[in-house]
This record gives structure tokens, sequence and C-alpha cells, in this order.
């Protein structure tokens, strides 16, 4: 007898790449036998039906231990996120994954150590200036440091800090590729069809040897340019580089207004007009930008979150994830009930919609794999992302043919509506969300790389 038991349902090995009727017992939070034979347990959960899929792993989030973005994770079927990405992380990760550790969290977490946040706390916080040949000293020993915590790689957030020199780059970038660890990238776009950014990205794993992942691959390629900047991976992976990329759902993105990204000659090299930004977050939340408001919120010091509606092209969207090494993602943020993009609500629901169900793009058991073990193989995760004796119990439980959003811009839905078709999330053996409803368990881990 194990401890619980979920049977009848169809399960998902992206492994074997097969989805087949089987039971499963969980023992000490894992898994312990994979089964057609009925399995007894203390506790048992009827799948009937259902697809049993190891958990979703979220791998471009900005969670960091924000209990609504957990919770608004989960319920997407997230039972790993990762953090810290975009250069923006803590500071001292060994200090934040201890306290995570001891207060508990609805879901795994894993992060990058943020390139940016070694800048600011460095008096290097001016996004136009390198830093100085001392202040890359520093950071060197900073961004060991947070290897030795568990930090799974480092983040690059070049679009925010476009003054970063070759220098900082390739000497933080070779520590992390010294160590077999992984490069997120935030590219240094300049114009919406700038692919020498993706060409830097590249150039930067071929001089250091590292592992890369380019960032939300869509917001950054997907204004008519996808074709050409996928050639670029395709060509750099026959080359022996080890690059891949995450890509949310949508084509309107999200940032904080007083970034780099919004400076007026930003804008203009851009092409946006101030009527493609929505307010999401604060008083003006739901508001179109407009000249005053802008003067106004970049002002701030108090961060005011924006999604831009700019030249994205959706078809782009679904070019950029059925790529063999693309995997789905959400860039969640850590907002208060009401504020948002759909995508911290929506990312995954609306990936296996349309992706699976509604355009056919992709088989049921690749959406999966993509999801699930791709991510975990990226960041070396050799216990999450599969169905296996020995692996941890982390699953989200789904109707395959109901899954689907529920989230929408502010003016047309709420962006942290729930989603449907899901049943039941589970993290390292605990039932984490029942129907949308939090079940009180915080049973998550910090996962160290």
């Amino acid at each position: 007898m194990v401890d619980q038991v979920i049977r009848n349902g169809l399960v998902a090995d992206p492994v074997k790449g097969t989805i087949e009727p089987k039971n499963i017992g969980i023992q000490d939070g894992k898994i312990v036998v994979i089964s057609e034979e009925e399995l007894v347990g203390k506790k048992v959960w009827d799948a009937e039906g259902l697809i049993v899929a190891p958990g979703f792993i979220d791998i471009h989030s900005h969670v960091s231990g924000q209990d609504y973005a957990g919770l608004l994770s989960a319920r997407q079927g997230i039972t790993t996120t990762v953090g810290g990405n975009c250069g923006g992380s803590p500071v001292d990760l060994g200090k934040f994954f201890s306290e995570q550790e001891e207060r508990g969290f609805i879901i795994n977490q894993v992060s990058f150590i943020g390139h940016s946040t070694l800048r600011r706390e460095l008096g290097s916080g001016d996004p136009l200036s390198s830093a100085s040949a001392g202040q890359i000293e520093i950071m060197e020993g900073q961004v060991r440091e947070a290897l030795a915590a568990g930090a799974c790689g480092i983040s690059l957030g070049l679009a925010y800090i476009p003054g970063s020199s070759e220098e900082e780059i390739y000497r933080l970038s070779q520590i992390v590729a010294d160590a077999d660890k992984l490069i997120a990238v935030d590219t240094r776009l300049k114009t919406p069809d700038d692919l020498d950014s993706l060409r830097e990205v590249v150039e930067i794993s071929r001089r250091t040897g590292a592992r890369t992942q380019v960032s939300h691959f869509v917001y950054q390629y997907g204004t008519g340019v996808l074709t050409e900047a996928l050639a670029i991976i395709d060509e750099a992976r026959a080359e022996g580089i080890d690059i891949r990329l995450d890509s949310g759902m949508y084509t309107p993105w999200t940032s904080g207004i007083q970034a780099v990204l919004f400076s007026p000659e930003s804008l203009a090299a851009s092409s946006l007009e101030l009527s493609d930004i929505l307010i999401i977050t604060g008083p003006y939340k739901g508001q179109r930008m407009t000249k005053e408001r802008y003067d106004e919120l970049r002002s701030q010091e108090e961060r005011t979150s924006v999604v831009v509606f700019g030249d994205g092209v959706e078809e782009e969207i679904y070019e950029a994830l059925r790529h063999p090494w693309a995997m789905p993602s959400t860039d969640i943020g850590p907002y208060e009930p009401g504020e948002g993009h759909p995508q911290i609500a929506g990312s995954f629901p609306r990936y296996f919609y349309k992706m699976v169900q509604e355009r056919k793009e992709l088989s049921l058991i690749e959406a999966i794999r993509k999801a699930t073990l791709l991510p975990a193989e990226t960041l070396k995760l050799s216990t999450k992302g599969r169905m296996a004796i020995g692996a941890d119990a982390d699953f989200v439980i789904f109707d395959p043919e109901m899954i689907q959003d529920g989230s929408d811009f502010l003016g047309l839905g709420e962006p942290d509506a729930p989603p449907i078709g899901i049943q039941s999330v589970w993290v390292n053996g605990v039932l984490g969300v029942l129907h949308n409803e939090d079940q009180g368990s915080r049973n998550g881990r910090i996962e160290r790389s």
C-alpha cells in the first residue's frame, strides 16, 4: 500500500512519447509505481478520462515568492517556476532561497541571478553606461556566490541595460559557462527588425561555450522577422551551439514604464505611439497612455506596469512554438488582483487550446513535452518534467478537450481570470489546487541547480 493513488488517468509520458491508461502510486512525494494494474493506497484520486501529465515548468517568470503570482501559476498547471529573468532577481539568492524554504510556497521555485540587479547594487544603475573594471570584478564574485547557492545561471536583461559592455557580458557569461549552467537573454533589441541583437546572443554562446536561452522570443522577433530569427537559431544549432528559446501566447508585451525601453528615443526608434500603451497597474489602471500620464509616471520611482500593443504578428506565435527547441512561458509578474496582462493566468491553458485543440499545430504529447521535459532538460532538473519511477510527484490533471484560458486584457475581460479544464495540480505529492481553488498546501521546494 502506498500513500496515494491516482487511478484511471491517461498518463502522459514525455520521455516515451506515450499517453496510456495507467495508475500512479505516490510515496513520500515521489512516483513509486506506474502500472496498468489496480493499486491500493491510503488515499485514492480518480482521474478517469483526464490527462495526467508531469507538472508544467515555466522557464520564464518573475514570481520571486509572491503569493498571488504563485497561485496564478499553479492554476495554469505550473508546478515549477523559474524566476530572476530579464536581468532582475533577488540580490542575495542564498538568503532568498532560505526564506522561501522556511515559509513554504505553493509551487517549486528555480532562479537565475540577474545581471541588472547586480549592477544596480553596485551603483551602476545607468542603463546607458557600462560597468567599471572594479564593478565587473565584484560582479564576478557575486555570480560565483549565486551559482554556489543554487542559481540555475545568469539572466542578461540587455534590453534594460543596453549600455552593458562586451567585457562585462562575456566575463560574467564565462563563469556561468564554466559551471555548465544556463544564460537567459532578453536581447539588446534596438528596432523591431533588429536581428543583430539575436546574433549577439549566438556570439555569446559561441565565444564562451555557454548554453543559452532567448527570452520571450515572440515579444522580441514576432514583428514580421520571426522566420529569419528562427533561421539564425537553426544555423547556430547546426554549428553545435546549444541555444533554445521560450515564448508566450501573445503579441502585446508588458514592462515597467520607467524602463529605458520607454525613453523618448526608444519610442521613436520603435515607432510606438503613446496610445499603443495600456496602463495595467496603479490608479490609472485600464487607461491608455497620454503625454500627461507618460510624463508623470516616468518621473515616479514606484513602478507602473504597462502593456504595449505594437506591430506583433499573431501567426508568428504559432511558428515560434512549433520550433523543436521552443518552450512555452508566461512572463508572469507579481501583480495585485485585477491587475496585469492575461499571460499571468492564461498562458499555458491558451498554449494547449491554440496549439493542440484549435489549430492542431502540435500533437498533445509533443505539446506536453515542450512544457515539461524540454525545460527540465534545459535546466538539468533530473526529477522534474518526467513520468517515471523516482521522479517528483508533480502533476497537472486536465481535460484536453476543455482546457482553455479565461483571462483577457483590461477593457475586454479580467487579466487574472482562472482557466477552465484543469481539474487539479499536485506539487511533490500534495494536492495544491483543485478546480482553481487553493488547497492551502505550501509544498513547493527550492530547486537548486
